[in-house]
């Protein structure tokens, strides 16, 4: 039978439900995302790191744990919470439920707690930390918990830790800096005959341009942008060489920090599979996965970026030119759980490549 488990919120709510996965205390930043499908990949995604994962879709397992559709090794996530979870998942790929996962990797989960209302609550109030527990008598300090609880240092926490070349021999070399990469990441470049060469996050930009790369993909992370000054010093760098460069994620984000504009922290941020997104050029209005917490503040631009892309729905920067060569986004192209709309931005990144090879 399921343990009691209780969620603490920086408030001072407690939701009441019941216990799956691994039986640990967990505190976190308490975000949701929207996506109905796409769970193994929200698991594994780096740029959850340090937070609390609400599903809004009410029903998360039904097609298994699908190693092969893994987004890196592990989760990364803090906790996991589903109004329910499938027990009995139906795939002929799967390779076990949710709940036998999760006790594996030593993530909690809260299940049978009214999410819709959990959701509102972020939505309405903000993004805020939660602590989780099976334990009652911890409940009465959660609130303490969740204000002790900083998320610092996510970068190096999730980045590899040393370069290595993945599959592909293709005639473009790519090195992909990895801040909190996705495998599809790399899987979008070696389907478009590049060798890829996966860095970490504290290489240098001297380092990299040892490799001799054609370009370079910024990748997708989790935490405060701001907080890598060291980082964007080092992508100062490499803008100076003029080298093609493609920003995703956190990679977009740090571009323009190193270009002098500024970020935000979002209300309660873009997490999910269907965020429009409208091309400021010819109007067409994309569907798009995202995952982030900040956005760049688009009045703090230099006047040779032009802003391309906005979220259809809160106005907030989606996507940033700053030359012929160098481009960045806020939304995932990459598709693994989510749509294909975006996907054409690998081919305009290997047409500046060929480009500039060419030139």
């Amino acid at each position: 039978m399921a343990k009691n488990a209780y969620l603490v919120l920086e408030n001072g709510e407690v939701f009441e439900g019941f216990s799956f996965g691994a039986d640990v205390d967990a505190v976190g930043e308490i975000v949701f995302n929207t996506a109905m499908v796409g769970y193994l990949e929200t698991l594994t995604d780096p740029s959850y790191y340090g937070q609390i994962v609400v599903q809004t879709f009410p029903l998360m397992g039904n097609y298994g744990i699908i190693p092969s559709d893994f987004e890196s090794p592990r989760p990364w996530l803090t906790a996991y919470i589903s109004r329910e979870w499938c027990e009995a998942p139906s795939n002929f790929r799967s390779e076990g439920t949710l709940d036998a996962f999760l006790k594996e990797q030593g993530i909690p989960g809260l299940c049978g707690i009214d999410t819709r209302r959990l959701t509102k609550i972020i939505r309405e109030t903000g993004v805020m930390n939660g602590f989780i527990t099976t334990d009652q008598n911890k409940v009465a300090d959660g609130v303490a918990r969740c204000k002790a609880f900083k998320l610092e240092n996510a970068v190096a926490a999730v980045s590899s830790f040393e370069a290595y070349e993945t599959a592909g021999d293709g005639e473009r070399t790519v090195v992909l800096w990895d801040f909190g990469t996705k495998e599809s990441m790399a899987h979008a470049l070696v389907q478009r005959s590049c060798k890829v060469i996966r860095v970490p996050a504290n290489t240098t930009a001297e380092e990299i341009l040892s490799y001799a790369p054609d370009g370079i993909l910024l990748s997708a992370g989790p935490g405060d942008p701001a907080e890598n000054t060291t980082l964007i010093e080092e992508i100062k760098k490499l803008i100076a060489s003029g080298l093609p460069m493609f920003g995703i994620g956190l990679g977009h984000q740090l571009l323009a920090l190193a270009q002098g504009a500024k970020t935000e922290k979002l209300h309660y941020g873009h997490r999910g599979a269907s965020q429009p997104v409208k091309d400021l050029e010819n109007g067409h209005v994309y569907i798009t996965t995202q995952n982030h917490g900040y956005a760049v503040v688009s009045e703090t631009l230099p006047e040779s970026a032009v802003e391309t892309y906005v979220n259809a729905n809160d106005g907030s920067c989606e996507g940033i030119a700053y030359s012929k060569n160098i481009f960045g986004v806020q939304f995932q192209p990459d598709i693994a759980g989510g749509p294909l709309d975006t996907h054409f931005l690998f081919d305009h990144f290997i047409d500046l490549i060929d480009a500039h090879k060419k030139a």
